[in-house]
């Protein structure tokens, strides 16, 4: 299992594109500096009328596959 720290900050008029289906994948910077893609519905539980801001745990398995988030 790898897991990863990212740090976000989507403003809620982002977030909408994501949820209209404009936007299916989020990309970000590691803490590290590598680049990170992940599907973007897997932030829905953290979403809050500003949008979403944070550091997030993502945890992934060895074949690359998404197991959970969960905020840091």
């Amino acid at each position: 299992m790898t897991n990863i720290i990212v740090s976000l900050t989507i403003t809620a008029d982002e977030y909408i594109k994501i949820y209209q289906g404009s936007a299916r994948s989020v990309y970000t910077r590691t803490a590290e500096g590598r680049s990170l893609r992940f599907p973007a519905n897997i932030l829905q539980p953290f979403v809050t009328r500003e949008g979403i801001k944070g550091n997030f745990s993502i945890e992934f398995d060895q074949d690359n596959r998404f197991k959970k988030i969960s905020r840091v």
